[in-house]
């Protein structure tokens, strides 16, 4: 099963129904239980840091991330849902989930925040969820951006005004910028890739663990 984090900010119903089209059955998970049986989690992300946070700790559901994380689940997290795994987010002065180095800093650029609109990720690091997708247009709802200490997670750039981290991929997690779920074709094409990759993930589990049993 896809759980969907529910903070009740998110636009979960936007992202379900992305994968109702692809034919994917989801649910929203409210709690921490949720997240520990889930195959993959998506990680939907509308609103701000402070009471996101608040949220997930008033349901137990940060330490819960960040655990499922760290044993491997296949993880996407999207805008704030992104900006949430790393150490601290400028836009509340908040800690955040602290799975990832580093801080959400606002946009440093002259051109109109928030960032609304169509935009092209480029420079993409190789990454089964990210096939095919390098230069594509997504689209884009933002003023704040992640700075990773570590910039081996950097899996691609946008540019408005100045280059940004849009994308982070380190092993089974994967962050975006964007809403993949309002960003058409290319956007399903990302989910569709994503599910691909849970999937292939789970068989590679299941497998290793029929070997050893």
């Amino acid at each position: 099963m896809i759980a969907l984090v529910d903070y009740g900010a998110g636009n979960l119903r936007s992202v379900q129904n992305a994968l109702d089209s692809l034919e994917v059955e989801s649910a929203i998970a409210t709690t921490p239980e949720a997240l520990t049986t889930a195959a993959a989690i998506i990680f939907p992300g509308v609103g701000a840091a402070a009471p996101a946070m608040a949220a997930l700790r008033g349901r137990g559901m940060d330490r819960a991330l960040v655990d499922a994380v760290r044993r491997g689940t296949p993880f996407l997290g999207i805008c704030l849902g992104l900006q949430l795994l790393f150490d601290w987010s400028e836009e509340d002065g908040t800690a955040c989930l602290g799975v990832l180095a580093g801080r959400v800093e606002r946009l440093a650029t002259t051109e109109k925040l928030p960032h609304v609109g169509w935009n092209t990720m480029d420079g993409l690091r190789p990454h089964p969820v990210l096939e095919g997708l390098d230069g594509e247009a997504m689209y884009f709802v933002h003023s704040y951006v992640v700075t990773p200490e570590d910039r081996s997670v950097i899996g691609g750039r946008t540019t408005h005004g100045t280059p940004f981290v849009s994308v982070v991929t380190v092993d089974r997690m994967v962050g975006v910028q964007f809403h993949p779920e309002r960003s058409g074709g290319a956007g399903l094409r990302l989910l569709g890739n994503f599910l691909h990759f849970a999937n292939q993930e789970a068989a590679g589990a299941a497998q290793a663990d029929h070997s050893l049993s």
